[in-house]
């Protein structure tokens, strides 16, 4: 759930009751669109090079950019050459553009931006995804692989592979948009190459899933960075004794916020929408204590952080073994000529 997600997503409620209607034309209006494509009513555009999607099927706080960046490096690892296409939500122009560190936020959005950052590898962004696929290759034409960051329902694009992540505590009521927080059903996922489960799975969510490939995956991190200086790092017990606020404007603030707990740091919680534009005042305090935020947060708050503010990066723990069945499908497609 996102900070602005509304609380009746999460029951079955009368509000969610009154909107059902209307979740039911938007099942019909998204089945028929899937369908057009798979017949070929609506036709899929194919990028230059091979593509894997990471998606989800609610709205928000899956933990999917963790994913993109995981995904990435293994493939690397692998000996591929990735770049990733993201939808750049936040940025001034829908227009395709690429991404570079040096980028603003304002101007690629948020996350493309820590993607490029974390990662080193070529991102583009922009609205259209067969658009943007193809500016990205022309840009970089050594790229042999493009990871798209979300689009699973964005079919205008061909996809080689699809990774789908789910949380649990994000699917709420379980029903469609708008009485429900799923873009899709959760029986789209079992068709996805592989499904990432972030977080405990109920035995009635496994039984839906299986017959797919599925790991289990965890966000962890160990140490803070100060904002601005990530050679100087502290770890939970630096903050001992002393509350600390924290700020997160990410799709469910409140995983960030169990993380610091978890840690055992006193935290006073300031959530925030997802996306969020920060301004000076949004980290304003004035009582001197440390302020911690997410990574994605960060990158929009480095130019007005206060200096005891830090940053506590976390990356995607998932098994090796996970990225196998992508491989394969990249395998079976044929790696691109350079």
């Amino acid at each position: 759930m996102t900070a602005t997600a509304p609380a009746f997503w999460q029951r079955r409620g009368w509000r969610a009751v009154l909107l059902l209607p209307v979740s039911l034309v938007f099942a019909a209006l998204s089945g028929a669109r899937r369908m057009a494509y798979r017949l070929g009513v609506l036709s899929s555009q194919t990028a230059p090079v091979p593509v894997v999607v990471v998606g989800n099927v609610a709205v928000g706080g899956s933990g999917k950019t963790p994913v993109v960046i995981w995904l990435i490096q293994r493939l690397i690892e692998h000996g591929y050459r990735p770049g990733i296409i993201s939808r750049g939500y936040g940025a001034r122009s829908t227009e395709a553009r690429c991404v570079d560190a040096s980028s603003g936020p304002d101007e690629v959005g948020d996350e493309p931006l820590l993607m490029a950052r974390r990662t080193g590898c070529p991102v583009a962004v922009g609205r259209d995804r067969p658009t943007v696929a193809r500016a990205l290759c022309e840009a970089h034409p050594d790229i042999d692989v493009i990871v798209s960051d979300d689009g699973l329902q964005h079919y205008a694009l061909a996809r080689t592979a699809e990774i789908v992540v789910i949380d649990e505590r994000v699917l709420g009521n379980g029903w469609l948009l708008p009485a429900g927080p799923l873009r899709e059903g959760v029986r789209r996922a079992v068709q996805a190459d592989l499904v990432l489960t972030h977080g405990p799975v109920s035995s009635a969510l496994a039984g839906r899933l299986n017959g797919v490939s599925r790991a289990a995956m965890a966000l962890v991190g160990e140490r803070f960075e100060r904002l601005g200086h990530p050679a100087q790092t502290a770890v939970a017990a630096d903050f001992s004794g002393q509350s600390v606020h924290a700020v997160a404007g990410i799709g469910r603030p409140q995983r960030f916020f169990d993380q610091l707990t978890d840690l055992g740091l006193a935290v006073i919680a300031h959530p925030f929408p997802d996306h969020h534009a920060f301004t000076p005042v949004d980290l304003a305090f004035g009582d001197g204590k440390a302020t911690m935020l997410t990574e994605k947060d960060a990158v929009k708050c480095a130019a007005f952080a206060l200096e005891n503010t830090w940053v506590f990066p976390v990356r995607a723990s998932i098994p090796d073994a996970a990225l196998q069945p992508i491989l394969e499908k990249l395998s079976r497609h044929g790696r691109q000529a350079a």
